[in-house]
């Protein structure tokens, strides 16, 4: 028995036009899975199948937590995930994918195997920006980035964890003041070939 047969969805011999179904993903299933994304979680999916006309619609329902790296001490964090996505399936002659949520299986297989969607609809419900709440990051590493960073109320430091990087003061007006003079003289050389 292979890692994910039972995420396997039997369209072909469905018996009545809606089937539910219930997944609860652990460590197991991410490590499995495989992904760089998501490691370690536990989430709980629901899994409605309806039959129309010449098609299977799924509709997902995601509900749990992921543990991801934060995106500024690199430290684990907890992030909830809440999703509803729906993939709709029909029979043809080849797999293929036909735009965004429309997926073609062989009829002769007649079943579909749902593993690696879910986790997609898990990853793509990530926030692009995962950070710890503030005062909850590892001390160590805000410590070391505090170094290279300036925060926005001069010396909050590190109990607010708000960091902006540094930007470059200079205006347009102060362009012609603020050259380095050795540049200048790189001009005059390309000026001369």
């Amino acid at each position: 028995m292979g890692k994910f047969d039972k995420y396997k969805i039997d369209l072909k011999g469905m018996q009545v036009d809606t089937v539910n179904y219930e997944f609860l993903l652990d460590n197991l299933f991410f490590a499995n899975i495989d992904a760089p994304e998501i490691q370690k979680g536990k989430i709980k999916v629901l899994l409605v199948v309806r039959k129309v006309s010449h098609a299977f619609e799924l509709n997902f329902h995601s509900e749990g937590t992921v543990w991801v790296p934060c995106d500024r001490c690199l430290d684990e964090m907890e992030q909830i995930i809440v999703s509803s996505d729906k993939l709709m399936v029909k029979f043809g002659s080849a797999y293929a994918e036909e735009g965004d949520n429309l997926i073609v299986i062989p009829e002769e297989e007649g079943e579909i195997n749902i593993a690696w969607f879910i986790y997609e609809f898990i990853a793509l419900a990530i926030p692009m920006k995962h950070v710890h709440a503030p005062g909850k990051c590892n001390k160590a590493m805000t410590g070391k980035l505090s170094k290279y960073l300036k925060t926005d109320t001069g010396d909050a430091g590190e109990d607010n964890n708000t960091f902006d990087v540094i930007e470059d003061n200079v205006t347009e007006d102060d362009n012609d003041e603020s050259i380095d003079p050795r540049w200048n003289d790189l001009k005059k050389i390309l000026d001369n070939n």
